[in-house]
């Protein structure tokens, strides 16, 4: 029997049960029904059957079997993309702060996928599901910045693999809240979900993951620091949720900031500047940089008056 319906995990997903993960995935099927799949090892881990109470580890690769494949339900929308590199494998997109990369609740069009539809057409990797087609990893709506996208499997499992091995680089920059004690320094402190706010992440021992950010003064204002930041590795809100538990939280940031709006700021100051990483078919190294956004510099020239 052919693989219908084939994925790799992602670190978000990583930790799933199974059977609630793949219904997620295939939005044709229910729960009872990828269960049923499962009794009849038609749902493969790896290459091998799985009991439905099995939790997946990232970078694990899953076969659906018996389903037909499910096409995207997304709509392709005509939406300008800033595309700082592309070829037959992949693209990398400067994405404007505001869009939501993919559709999920409450936003389900103008997303980067809808424009990715419109842009690529069929020629985007699958392993990430229907809702999120070519995406390898994501960033959020108020970050601004650099965003690779799989234009196949081949490259989204190569990528994904780049990331897994931490030798997928991806340096930020950003505002902060008041001065680091010092110029530079590592912050490796464990990452979960926070059991007071589901919708949050925090510095946590308990159901977490390793999380390391290496950051760097670049310039200090009267109240904030205008620094760098290298991921080390790619959790979900890391460097918000780090620079928050040192006591610098990113300018803007309206989940782990003070309550205190910033009017020049709509969302976060945070920019994905540089991304490298090799080619998955010719094993070249490339390196992509975006300059700072016009919101980023018009709120640094703000600061320099003050």
């Amino acid at each position: 029997m052919v693989d219908a319906f084939i994925f790799s995990v992602n670190e978000e997903d990583a930790g799933q049960r199974i059977d609630k993960l793949v219904s997620a995935k295939c939005e044709s099927l229910t729960r009872s029904y990828v269960q049923k799949l499962i009794e009849n090892s038609d749902i493969l881990v790896n290459s091998k059957p799985v009991g439905k109470n099995t939790k997946v580890s990232f970078g694990d690769v899953v076969a659906v079997k018996s389903t037909e494949p499910v096409k995207p339900d997304i709509i392709a929308q005509d939406i300008p993309l800033d595309i700082r590199y592309e070829d037959n494998c992949l693209l990398v997109v400067n994405k404007p702060k505001g869009m939501v990369v993919h559709p999920a609740a409450g936003n389900y069009d103008s997303t980067l996928v809808n424009a990715l539809m419109h842009h690529c057409g069929d020629s985007l990797s699958g392993i990430n599901g229907v809702a999120r087609p070519g995406i390898v990893h994501r960033i959020d709506k108020n970050t601004s910045g650099l965003l690779i996208v799989a234009k196949n499997d081949m490259a989204h499992l190569n990528l994904a693999e780049q990331i897994k091995a931490h030798s997928f680089d991806r340096e930020y920059q950003a505002v902060v809240y008041g001065h680091l004690k010092e110029k530079e320094g590592t912050i490796n402190a464990p990452i979960g979900r926070n059991p007071n706010n589901r919708l949050q992440m925090c510095v946590t021992d308990k159901n977490s993951k390793n999380a390391v950010t290496h950051y760097e003064v670049i310039e200090e204002y009267k109240d904030f620091t205008h620094v760098k930041l290298i991921l080390e590795t790619g959790r979900t809100h890391q460097i918000r949720v780090h620079m928050k538990y040192i006591g610098h939280p990113v300018a803007g940031d309206d989940v782990y900031g003070p309550s205190k709006v910033i009017k020049d700021l709509q969302g976060q100051c945070l920019h994905a500047a540089v991304i490298g990483f090799r080619h998955p078919a010719s094993g070249e190294k490339i390196k992509i940089t975006s300059e700072l956004p016009e919101y980023f510099t018009e709120f640094l020239g703000k600061l320099s008056k003050n």
